[in-house]
């Protein structure tokens, strides 16, 4: 099983993640696009696509949410012929992320629900302190997106493993 990590953090909860609920796709994102980890994708396109899809359908949803119901809505849930998705949001102290999970008929709601809990309970407890955790603003938000593609797919570029003296975990 192959997890691919942008964040050293989140690999142990993600991979656990994946094996329990018996993923077939996910994604560990912020809210604006940039990933942090990933599992089933072989391109970095699709993961580029999926995270910008899913960050958009998080935020509307989030915004639909409260115009409706005054509350953002947390957890979304599509049921396809073959797979199904779940999208949901997971809080931590270095600020709040969004998961998309991606099963078919060897896994449930149930289990990915299940699990879900215990990945959000993962997260929080590894997440790094609020004042080190990663910046990611719009002057630089491209660079840190290729920076983590690179990362994730093996072809990071000689300057990713240097630390950035803009940003105190790099």
């Amino acid at each position: 099983m192959t997890v691919a990590i942008a964040e050293a953090w989140v690999e142990k909860p993600l991979r656990r993640f994946v094996e329990d609920a018996r993923l077939l796709f996910a994604l560990l994102l912020h809210p604006n696009g940039q990933v942090l980890g990933q599992h089933g994708f072989t391109r970095a396109v699709d993961v580029m696509g999926a995270c910008a899809l899913a960050a958009a359908i998080h935020a509307s949803a989030d915004h639909l949410g409260r115009e409706v119901e005054g509350k953002p809505f947390r957890e979304l849930f599509h049921a396809g012929r073959e797979r199904q998705i779940f999208l949901a949001p997971a809080a931590t102290d270095a600020g709040r992320l969004v998961v998309l999970a991606v099963f078919d008929g060897d896994s449930s709601l149930g289990l990915v629900r299940l699990y879900f809990k215990e990945l959000c309970e993962a997260l929080k407890a590894a997440a790094p302190a609020p004042q080190a955790a990663r910046r990611i603003i719009a002057e630089n938000f491209e660079q840190e997106l290729n920076r983590n593609l690179a990362i994730l797919f093996g072809r990071a570029p000689s300057d990713a493993a240097r630390p950035d003296p803009r940003h105190p975990i790099a």
